[in-house]
């Protein structure tokens, strides 16, 4: 009788060790997820403060580091003890963890393409410009044409059948690229990516060709730049052309009602833009810029960024066409940096239209009809402008150039040299490629 009763103490003790063992057990896969949420919390916290002191990628790094240990180590080594499990399991996944921040923080293999061979400018400014120039063929016009691309960041137009026909009908053809993409080199800080540096680029541009006049074609982002311009500097400019411009003035329209290229682009097209955009790398990258743009240069550097760019535009450029879904690898590097600052600093800007309603230079506005900037954007410049004229193109999208390349050369010889347009003028009110 007495040995039953000690069998079933010992079962009921052996019972109650088993139940404390499975609690310590839970307890320790419990403080697990804990660990990896504060070594993840600290990491943050350690990243963004070492780059407050100085965005320097090794410190941030340093400091996102230690942040890391004290976040994760203590949760860490009370779920070893608690379970059991051996002393180095808390080094063992923090070094993990510490892996897997290092894969996001320090730099991979792809960078971007080295610059090839251009000549450059060195403006008052303080911008160090690459161009390119096509010379006039036979007598020089006194008014050279000035490319201005798109992105902003994003040149790729240099040297191409237009600069070529332009140049066999007298005109001088400069395309540079502007600060900070392209070839020309990216500054040291990031106070230089506004739309005033452009404009004043632009002019010092002007002054060191020698011109009092010249002819500005600007494409997209490069329209919206041509537009500035002309408003604070109307007696410089001949002729203006404006090719799938943007918005004359940005605050007028949310992106929505501007539109987007992600409006057209293929299922296949946006998959491919995440996979690109959602790696632990870009994730952190993106965080970080919303926070603070030097500390997100800091951890991925010019070079890296726009490599990353120019996959993203690989995998996006023929939505500018009437035929998305195919890649178009941009022909220069384009400039991340210079995108991202100036865009946003777009949204600061005083309105330029008032000036430009009395600005009486003639000014041709193309347009394609698959562009994916909304008709308004596009009907506000010949609108505005009292001396423009809108040509609508049919079968192009907002690369009127790759969709329509020989009607787009003779629209804009014909509208420099006062022959008469391949067709004729848009002046209707509604959208000529219908409701949108």
């Amino acid at each position: 009788m007495g040995g039953m009763k000690s069998m079933k103490s010992m079962e009921r003790m052996e019972s109650g060790q088993r139940a404390k063992s499975t609690r310590r057990t839970l307890i320790a896969v419990g403080l697990v997820p804990v660990g990896l949420i504060g070594g993840t919390v600290g990491a943050g916290l350690g990243l963004l403060a070492a780059g407050a002191l100085a965005p320097v990628r090794w410190l941030m790094l340093g400091g996102a580091l230690l942040g890391l240990a004290a976040g994760a180590w203590w949760p860490l080594r009370g779920a070893a003890r608690l379970g059991g499990w051996p002393a180095r399991t808390p080094a063992a996944v923090a070094a993990l963890l510490a892996a897997a921040l290092a894969a996001a923080v320090l730099p991979p293999g792809e960078r971007a393409a080295p610059a090839t061979a251009a000549a450059y400018w060195d403006l008052p400014t303080g911008s160090r410009l690459a161009y390119h120039l096509t010379p006039a063929r036979g007598p020089a016009r006194d008014t050279p044409v000035i490319r201005l691309h798109g992105g902003p960041g994003t040149p790729g137009e240099a040297a191409d059948g237009l600069d070529t026909a332009l140049a066999a009908a007298g005109y001088p053809v400069y395309a540079y690229d502007q600060l900070g993409s392209g070839d020309s080199p990216r500054p040291a800080g990031l106070d230089g990516y506004t739309v005033q540096r452009q404009i004043d680029d632009l002019e010092a541009v002007r002054q060191r060709i020698g011109a009092e006049r010249v002819v500005l074609i600007g494409a997209s982002w490069g329209g919206t730049l041509a537009a500035e311009y002309l408003a604070a500097h109307p007696g410089h400019v001949a002729r203006a052309v404006f090719t799938s411009p943007g918005a004359l003035w940005a605050p007028a329209y949310s992106d929505e009602q501007a539109g987007q290229l992600w409006d057209r682009l293929t299922d296949a097209q946006r998959r491919q833009v995440a996979r690109i955009g959602t790696t632990p790398r870009a994730t952190l990258w993106a965080l970080l810029a919303a926070v603070d743009p030097a500390q997100a240069r800091a951890l991925l550097p010019d070079a890296e960024a726009d490599a990353l760019f120019r996959q993203l535009l690989a995998a996006t450029g023929s939505a500018a066409t009437c035929t998305p879904g195919g890649g178009d690898v941009p022909v220069k590097t384009p400039g991340y940096y210079a995108n991202q600052l100036i865009a946003a600093d777009l949204r600061h800007r005083p309105d330029p239209r008032p000036a430009l309603r009395t600005a009486r230079v003639p000014a041709l506005v193309l347009r394609g009809e698959c562009d994916y900037k909304h008709w308004p954007v596009t009907r506000e410049y010949r609108d505005t402008l009292p001396d423009a004229r809108l040509l609508y193109v049919p079968g192009a999208g907002h690369a009127i150039a790759v969709d329509r390349p020989a009607e787009y050369r003779a629209a804009v010889l014909a509208f420099l040299t006062d022959a008469p347009l391949p067709r004729a003028p848009y002046a209707g009110e509604a959208d000529p490629a219908g409701s949108r």
